[in-house]
Protein backbone atom coordinates (compact mmCIF):
# COMPACT_ATOMS: atom_id res chain seq x y z
CA UNK A 1 0.00 0.00 0.00
CA UNK A 2 2.67 2.68 1.25
CA UNK A 3 5.55 0.96 -1.48
CA UNK A 4 7.72 3.25 -3.17
CA UNK A 5 7.28 1.16 -6.39
CA UNK A 6 4.28 2.13 -7.89
CA UNK A 7 2.55 -0.82 -10.41
CA UNK A 8 1.55 1.05 -13.48
CA UNK A 9 0.28 -1.14 -16.23
CA UNK A 10 1.92 -0.31 -19.63
CA UNK A 11 0.41 -1.18 -23.02
CA UNK A 12 2.63 -2.38 -25.40
CA UNK A 13 3.53 -1.58 -28.63
CA UNK A 14 1.47 -4.67 -30.35
CA UNK A 15 -1.61 -3.69 -28.04
CA UNK A 16 -1.50 0.21 -28.87
CA UNK A 17 -1.29 -0.30 -32.71
CA UNK A 18 -4.50 -2.65 -32.05
CA UNK A 19 -6.19 0.09 -30.27
CA UNK A 20 -5.63 2.62 -32.75
CA UNK A 21 -6.72 0.21 -35.62
CA UNK A 22 -9.47 0.00 -33.82
CA UNK A 23 -10.10 3.20 -33.11
CA UNK A 24 -9.56 3.86 -36.81
CA UNK A 25 -12.04 1.60 -37.97
CA UNK A 26 -14.91 2.97 -35.40
CA UNK A 27 -13.76 6.50 -37.07
CA UNK A 28 -14.39 4.78 -40.50
CA UNK A 29 -18.23 3.63 -39.81
CA UNK A 30 -19.44 6.42 -37.61
CA UNK A 31 -18.31 8.47 -40.86
CA UNK A 32 -20.43 6.20 -43.40
CA UNK A 33 -23.21 5.89 -40.87
CA UNK A 34 -23.05 10.31 -40.82
CA UNK A 35 -23.06 9.73 -44.38
CA UNK A 36 -25.88 7.52 -44.80
CA UNK A 37 -28.20 9.37 -42.69
CA UNK A 38 -27.50 13.08 -44.51
CA UNK A 39 -27.92 11.07 -47.79
CA UNK A 40 -31.57 10.15 -46.54
CA UNK A 41 -32.37 13.25 -44.93
CA UNK A 42 -30.64 15.11 -48.42
CA UNK A 43 -32.77 12.48 -50.85
CA UNK A 44 -36.24 13.60 -48.74
CA UNK A 45 -35.40 17.21 -49.13
CA UNK A 46 -34.55 17.21 -52.99
CA UNK A 47 -37.78 15.06 -53.53
CA UNK A 48 -40.12 17.77 -51.19
CA UNK A 49 -38.05 20.66 -52.61
CA UNK A 50 -38.56 19.94 -56.41
CA UNK A 51 -42.23 18.46 -56.90
CA UNK A 52 -44.01 19.71 -53.88
CA UNK A 53 -42.94 23.63 -54.15
CA UNK A 54 -42.26 23.66 -57.96
CA UNK A 55 -38.58 24.65 -56.96
CA UNK A 56 -36.56 23.64 -60.10
CA UNK A 57 -39.15 23.33 -63.09
CA UNK A 58 -37.51 26.34 -65.20
CA UNK A 59 -34.30 23.93 -65.48
CA UNK A 60 -33.42 21.71 -68.31
CA UNK A 61 -33.74 18.76 -66.68
CA UNK A 62 -37.20 18.08 -65.87
CA UNK A 63 -36.49 15.78 -63.35
CA UNK A 64 -33.14 16.79 -61.82
CA UNK A 65 -33.43 16.25 -58.20
CA UNK A 66 -33.45 12.19 -59.76
CA UNK A 67 -30.47 12.76 -61.16
CA UNK A 68 -28.92 14.52 -57.71
CA UNK A 69 -29.81 11.38 -55.37
CA UNK A 70 -28.48 8.98 -57.94
CA UNK A 71 -25.14 10.63 -58.39
CA UNK A 72 -25.10 10.97 -54.66
CA UNK A 73 -26.30 7.06 -53.64
CA UNK A 74 -23.23 6.17 -56.40
CA UNK A 75 -21.06 8.51 -53.90
CA UNK A 76 -22.32 6.73 -50.98
CA UNK A 77 -21.58 3.50 -52.72
CA UNK A 78 -18.72 4.33 -53.32
CA UNK A 79 -17.28 5.03 -49.46
CA UNK A 80 -19.34 1.89 -48.71
CA UNK A 81 -17.35 0.18 -50.58
CA UNK A 82 -14.26 1.81 -49.19
CA UNK A 83 -15.20 1.35 -45.92
CA UNK A 84 -15.79 -1.99 -45.85
CA UNK A 85 -14.00 -4.08 -49.09
CA UNK A 86 -10.94 -2.37 -49.78
CA UNK A 87 -10.14 -1.97 -45.98
CA UNK A 88 -10.21 -5.63 -46.31
CA UNK A 89 -7.69 -6.37 -48.92
CA UNK A 90 -5.50 -2.82 -47.76
CA UNK A 91 -5.85 -3.14 -43.90
CA UNK A 92 -2.65 -2.66 -41.26
CA UNK A 93 -0.88 -5.65 -42.78
CA UNK A 94 -0.82 -4.39 -46.07
CA UNK A 95 0.32 -1.61 -45.79
CA UNK A 96 3.79 -2.79 -43.76
CA UNK A 97 4.40 -5.53 -46.60
CA UNK A 98 4.11 -2.90 -48.86
CA UNK A 99 6.53 -0.56 -46.78
CA UNK A 100 8.90 -3.80 -46.48
CA UNK A 101 8.82 -3.75 -50.40
CA UNK A 102 9.46 -0.44 -51.15
CA UNK A 103 12.41 -0.71 -48.37
CA UNK A 104 13.91 -3.66 -50.37
CA UNK A 105 13.68 -2.09 -53.81
CA UNK A 106 15.20 1.23 -52.33
CA UNK A 107 18.00 -1.13 -50.76
CA UNK A 108 18.53 -2.60 -53.79
CA UNK A 109 18.74 0.76 -56.07
CA UNK A 110 21.08 2.04 -53.43
CA UNK A 111 23.09 -1.09 -53.63
CA UNK A 112 23.07 -0.70 -57.44
CA UNK A 113 24.28 2.93 -57.01
CA UNK A 114 26.87 1.80 -54.63
CA UNK A 115 28.46 -0.65 -57.41
CA UNK A 116 28.40 1.40 -60.06
CA UNK A 117 30.34 4.27 -57.82
CA UNK A 118 32.90 1.80 -56.81
CA UNK A 119 33.22 0.32 -60.35
CA UNK A 120 33.91 4.08 -61.44
CA UNK A 121 35.40 5.79 -59.02
CA UNK A 122 38.32 3.35 -57.96
CA UNK A 123 40.50 5.17 -55.36
CA UNK A 124 44.33 4.57 -56.20
CA UNK A 125 45.40 1.45 -53.92
CA UNK A 126 48.20 2.37 -52.05
CA UNK A 127 50.50 -0.41 -50.36
CA UNK A 128 50.25 -1.25 -46.52
CA UNK A 129 53.46 -0.51 -46.19
CA UNK A 130 53.26 3.23 -47.32
CA UNK A 131 50.10 3.66 -45.34
CA UNK A 132 51.94 2.69 -42.26
CA UNK A 133 54.54 5.03 -43.01
CA UNK A 134 51.84 8.18 -43.76
CA UNK A 135 50.30 7.47 -40.67
CA UNK A 136 53.24 7.19 -38.61
CA UNK A 137 54.21 10.84 -40.04
CA UNK A 138 51.19 12.20 -39.78
CA UNK A 139 50.78 14.32 -36.78
CA UNK A 140 47.35 14.58 -36.65
CA UNK A 141 44.69 11.97 -35.14
CA UNK A 142 43.48 9.24 -37.66
CA UNK A 143 40.23 10.67 -37.52
CA UNK A 144 41.25 13.93 -38.69
CA UNK A 145 42.54 13.16 -42.11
Amino acid sequence: MFSKAKKTERIDSEQREQYEYARSRIKQKKNLMRHFILFLVGSVLLIIINPLLGYGNDFFIKNWFIWAILIWTFIFLVHLFNVFVMNKFMDKEWEDRQLEKLKARQAERMAELQKKVDTELQLPKIPSEELKKNQLNNPLPPDVE
